[in-house]
C-alpha cells in the first residue's frame, strides 16, 4: 500500500494538471509515434516500432503511478493546523548556531520540494530535525556534511 501524503491546494492541483496531460497530450504523442513507426513496413525488424512500444510501456506506468499518488494524497487545511509548533506546511525560520545563517524554509511534500523556492521535503533531514520544534527551541540535525545545531527563530503558515 502507497504511503499517504499531505500536499498543498497548489501542490495537489499541479498533480491533477500532470496526471490529465500524460493522458491527453502524452498518450496522443505516442499514438502518433506508433503510428508513424508501424508505416515504415515490416514490424519484425523495426527498432522505431520498438521503441515506442517501449516507450507507450514507460509512459503508462508513469500515468499509473501518478495516479496511485493522486489516490493517496492528502489535502492539509491550514487554517486548522497549530502554528505554535513545526509541522508540514510550516513556513519556519532558523538560524544556524555555528555560522549565524540564517534560513527559511517552508516543509512541503516530496514532490513539491523545490530547494531554490524554499521549500524542503518533510522526509528531509532538517525537516525530520525540526517537526514538533516550538521558536526558541534548539536542535542538533545531521546533515550529510555533519552536525548542525540550529534555533527556531519562527514559524508561521
Amino acid at each position: 500500500m502507497a504511503e499517504v501524503a499531505y500536499y498543498t491546494k497548489e501542490g495537489l492541483e499541479k498533480l491533477k494538471e500532470e496526471l490529465q496531460f500524460l493522458k491527453t497530450e502524452g498518450r496522443a504523442s505516442i499514438a502518433k509515434q506508433i503510428a508513424e513507426a508501424r508505416d515504415k513496413g515490416d514490424l519484425s525488424e523495426n527498432a522505431e516500432y520498438d521503441a515506442a512500444k517501449e516507450a507507450q510501456g514507460l509512459h503508462e506506468a508513469k500515468i499509473a503511478k501518478l495516479g496511485e499518488v493522486l489516490a493517496n494524497a492528502r489535502l492539509l487545511d491550514e487554517s486548522k493546523m497549530d502554528i505554535t509548533k513545526v509541522l508540514a506546511l510550516s513556513k519556519v525560520k532558523i538560524k544556524n548556531l555555528k555560522n549565524g545563517a540564517v534560513m527559511q524554509y517552508q516543509l512541503v511534500s516530496e514532490t513539491e520540494a523545490d530547494f531554490k523556492a524554499g521549500k524542503i521535503s518533510v522526509s528531509s533531514p532538517i525537516a525530520k530535525g525540526l517537526l514538533g520544534k516550538k521558536v526558541g527551541d534548539k536542535t542538533e540535525i545531521t546533515v550529510p556534511a555533519g552536525k548542525i545545531e540550529f534555533e527556531i527563530m519562527e514559524i508561521s503558515r
